[in-house]
């Protein structure tokens, strides 16, 4: 399976960007989507998951609210709204195989996108 992320770009404070997540190869394979971020000089931290069927999403608190995760049969998509300088991170998709037993944990994902990098201006 491969993940292309797209549509990151620069923003300013209150603004919206829409990332998209493109899936190739096995993607009969997948069971759910997931986004993390990595903002500068911090960790990779998990913003939202949801199955490749189109189950409840799940969020991380700073996003709830702001962020919407959708997919369609091989695209995963992240609508982010209202956004907020603290939103600057490097944005990468991810998949899982499996159903994700703790959706924020990264060794639940199998692959990963190459990530895009939203930068949101105050």
């Amino acid at each position: 399976v491969q993940l292309v992320e797209s549509g990151g770009g620069l923003v300013q404070a209150g603004g919206s960007l829409r990332l998209s997540c493109a899936a190739s190869g096995r993607t009969s394979s997948i069971y759910a989507f997931g986004w993390y971020r990595q903002p500068p000089g911090k960790v990779r931290e998990f913003v939202a998951s949801i199955t490749r069927a189109g189950g409840t999403p799940s969020y991380t608190d700073s996003v709830e609210g702001r962020f919407t995760i959708s997919r369609d049969t091989n695209t995963v998509y992240l609508q982010m709204n209202s956004l907020k300088p603290e939103d600057t991170a490097i944005y990468y998709c991810a998949a899982a195989q499996r159903d994700p037993q703790l959706v924020w944990a990264t060794w639940e994902y199998d692959y990963w996108g190459q990530g895009t990098l939203v930068t949101v201006s105050s």
